[in-house]
């Protein structure tokens, strides 16, 4: 990838697929963001990932290319502007070489990530906590009317999709870097997945059980990675965009 333009083209192994936001100039997007094959960082946004083709709609670990310009919006190193219609799966890494391409990428802590003017890191925390929390019930519904706004403006020239239904929990983390505890929300689209999933197979109040269960003691047992990226506006704050399961018990296989 030649950085020093302001626009071409390039490949990337997806890490993070953040769920929908809504937002005034975008509409819905998902916040994406991978390692190209120099093992640089890449935030890709915005992306209108349900209105994406079939064959378009990648998941974590697959390898994508795509034309990409820089932004005049966002000043952070790694982002790029996607042009959609290009957007192609041309791949997926293999299981046995995902541990080695992350390698080089993990860091123990964030502060000296900021000072190096980077805005996204793959963090390997000490959890110490994994938090349900229920939404209250006017940001439960102001993010559903946001969503609701959206879909009322679209005009026909826009695919029909599936209403998006915001999920009634944060899920957080309390965890500790070399620089210190945090503690912050998970944004991964995993989680609100594997609620809505884990919901309506078994009823919610089980299905938060597991995943206190799951997310909370089996997987930090194991290993568990942060995808780790600052807020646009607010340079200094990190966000848990993703979770990346890293079980050391079978020779650091990732899964």
């Amino acid at each position: 990838m030649e950085i020093s333009h302001s626009s071409g083209s390039t490949e990337a192994i997806v890490l993070i697929k953040a769920a929908p936001q809504v937002g005034m100039k975008h509409g819905e997007t998902v916040c994406c963001a991978g390692l190209d094959l120099h093992g640089n960082w890449l935030r890709l946004y915005p992306v209108s990932f349900r209105q994406l083709e079939a064959g378009q709609k990648f998941g974590r670990w697959d390898r994508i290319r795509f034309r990409w310009r820089l932004p005049n919006d966002d000043q952070r190193p790694e982002s790029r502007r996607v042009d959609q219609q290009s957007l192609e799966i041309i791949g997926e890494i293999k299981k046995s070489e995902r541990a080695p391409f992350l390698d080089r990428a993990i860091v123990r802590g964030l502060a000296a990530e900021r000072e190096k003017g980077r805005s996204l890191a793959l963090l390997e925390p000490e959890i110490i906590e994994f938090v349900v929390q229920k939404k209250p019930d006017d940001e439960l519904r102001a993010d559903q009317s946001r969503f609701e706004q959206m879909r009322a403006q679209q005009d026909m020239f826009t695919k029909a999709q599936t209403p998006y239904k915001p999920c009634p929990y944060l899920f957080k983390y309390r965890y500790r870097t070399a620089d210190g505890e945090r503690f912050g929300t998970c944004q991964d689209w995993e989680i609100e997945a594997t609620f809505f999933k884990w919901s309506s197979q078994y009823g919610e109040t089980r299905a938060l059980d597991d995943m206190r269960r799951r997310f909370g003691d089996e997987f930090p047992k194991k290993g568990l990675l942060f995808a780790m990226g600052t807020h646009s506006r607010y340079p200094d704050q990190w966000l848990i965009n993703g979770l990346i399961r890293l079980d050391r018990s079978d020779q650091r296989e990732l899964l």
